[in-house]
């Protein structure tokens, strides 16, 4: 429960893009930086969100998201606090491969997380369900941190999968019928516990994107 009287807005951002996501291999836990292309979209989302009164700015501790999230804190003049609570999924034995290299090599586990099995480890990784309670806890540290504040939060696909997941009421188990672009902007207000979807996958600010599959 939350027992606070003022909503606290909540800006999701996936990292930009990197080599990897071009040539759509699972990145996962890997550090792998920025492309040329993804410090472009960086600075774009630096401003467009340049006059939205932010608080605070969080990332995740791999170096994609903090690199992303650099060209706000700049101009917002607002430290970038790391936050390994807010990784993307390890994706075990499919980190490092192209999703087609994942499904020859492992067919039957790459089945099972293509079915969104929420109990299903691929081997070496984490569980759907793991992962989501991961996330719940660090949204909820920095919900009570932060309330009635506008908040940037930079992160991963498979976090803003999540994210939209928690916001909507959608089941982790139902397949994405949802954009996860890079550097999109994606507003939640979470308030008394209760989370709301206030804009999804705003690019109006991006000559180009990605989306997370």
């Amino acid at each position: 429960m939350y027992p606070f009287a003022q909503p606290t807005r909540l800006c999701f951002i996936r990292h930009g893009e990197t080599d990897w996501n071009a040539g759509k291999r699972v990145q996962g836990q890997i550090d792998v930086p920025l492309s040329a292309v993804g410090h472009a979209q960086a600075r774009a989302t630096a401003n467009a969100l340049k006059d939205e009164g932010l608080a605070a700015i969080y990332s995740s501790d791999l170096i994609r998201a903090h690199q992303t999230a650099e060209a706000t804190a700049h101009l917002a003049h607002l430290p970038v606090q790391l936050h390994a609570g807010l990784r993307e999924r390890h994706y075990g034995v499919f980190q490092g491969l192209t999703y087609d290299e994942a499904n020859e090599r492992y067919p039957e586990e790459y089945l099972r997380h293509k079915a969104r099995d929420v109990r299903f480890v691929p081997s070496g990784g984490e569980s759907l369900l793991d992962f989501a309670m991961r996330l719940e806890q660090a949204f909820d540290e920095i919900v009570r941190r932060h309330v009635g504040q506008a908040v940037a939060i930079f992160t991963h696909g498979g976090v803003l999968d999540i994210v939209h997941r928690q916001a909507s009421g959608k089941p982790l188990t139902t397949p994405r019928d949802f954009t996860i672009p890079n550097c999109g902007l994606n507003w939640c207000e979470v308030f008394n516990g209760c989370w709301t979807l206030l804009s999804w996958a705003e690019r109006d600010h991006l000559d180009g994107t990605r989306d997370e599959l």
